[in-house]
Parts: structure tokens; sequence; C-alpha cells
């Protein structure tokens, strides 16, 4: 006997705004659903990473933007159909710190990512990434621990350390292999 499908509206922009991460929330909520069961995201930002990672785990989404902080986010098993999400480029307008200039040799960049939206913190750091070079190191300030950067780190391959800030940001060294 078949459960009958279940629309989950899971809100967690309290937490964001009180710069707690919601991840383990959204990852608790995800395990409860069924295959024809729907989960309704939302978030004070498009939750690319998140975008991301569910699409590894076998779901579609819509995103919808009904303000600066507000966007909802619909995801379904991929045996489901969608409307086409929408898409929403990254801020990439701060400037990067650039240490070391020997030719050959290994070089630093360092982002600061501190009071940036998200997702703009990952995408500037993939960005980088991909334009270093092999042995280059590049190390990010966020103002928490990026826990979708570093699953997303680790499914890529990169070797990265985290130092923990007692202002409650972190410093992530991440080397590009």
């Amino acid at each position: 006997m078949r459960a009958e499908p279940k629309t989950v509206e899971l809100d967690v922009r309290p937490q964001l705004r009180n710069k707690l991460e919601p991840f383990q929330l959204i990852m608790d909520t995800v395990k409860t659903l069924g295959k024809d069961d729907t989960l309704i995201l939302h978030a004070t930002f498009k939750p690319t990473p998140l975008l991301m990672l569910m699409k590894g785990k076998g779901y579609r989404n819509a995103v919808r933007r009904l303000a600066d902080d507000h966007w909802i986010t619909t995801f379904v098993h991929k045996s489901r159909a969608l409307p086409d999400e929408a898409d929403l480029p990254a801020d990439d307008s701060q400037p990067d710190a650039h240490e070391g200039d020997a030719a050959g040799e290994p070089d630093t960049f360092v982002l600061d990512n501190r009071g940036l939206q998200p997702p703009a913190p990952m995408t500037r750091t993939l960005k980088k990434l991909e334009q270093v070079k092999k042995g280059d190191t590049v190390i990010i300030h966020n103002d928490r621990v990026p826990v979708f950067l570093l699953e997303e780190l680790q499914s890529l391959g990169y070797a990265y350390e985290i130092e923990e800030q007692q202002d409650g940001s972190a410093k992530v060294a991440i080397r590009k292999s």
C-alpha cells in the first residue's frame, strides 16, 4: 500500500538570517521524502550549492525569486517533471588578493568572501580554483564554515584545511591538485 504523495514546506530563512547553517535540517527533511513527494524550500538566496547536491541525489528543481531575500525552490524526484528553473548569475564583484609572483612557483590567492550572500562565496571560490594552476593555493575567508563548498571540494578531490576564527568566521586553505 502506497502512501499519498505529500508536500513538505521548509522555511530556513530564520536560520540563515541568524547566521546558522540549515544544512542538517534540510538533509534530515530530504531523508523523509518518498519518490512522489515534493519539497518546497524557502531561503534568503538562490541555493545553488544545494541544487547541485540534490541533483546528485536524484532530484529536479524549479527556483523562483519572490524578493531579494526570499527564494522558493521546489524539489521533486527526477522521475517527475518540473518547469524550467530560473538562473541568476552570481555576484563576482569583489576583488581577490594574490600573493607570490615567482615563475613556476606555486601561488597563493586570497578571497575575502565575508559579507557576500550565498551562493556568491562558493561560486567565487570554485571560479578561482578553475583559474589557478596546479599546485596553487586558494585561501578563502567566509562568514562561517562553508559546508556546501566542503562537500563540493571533496567530490572534486581538492585537499583543504579549515581554520575556524574566534568571531565565528572560517578560513579555508584549498590546494589545487
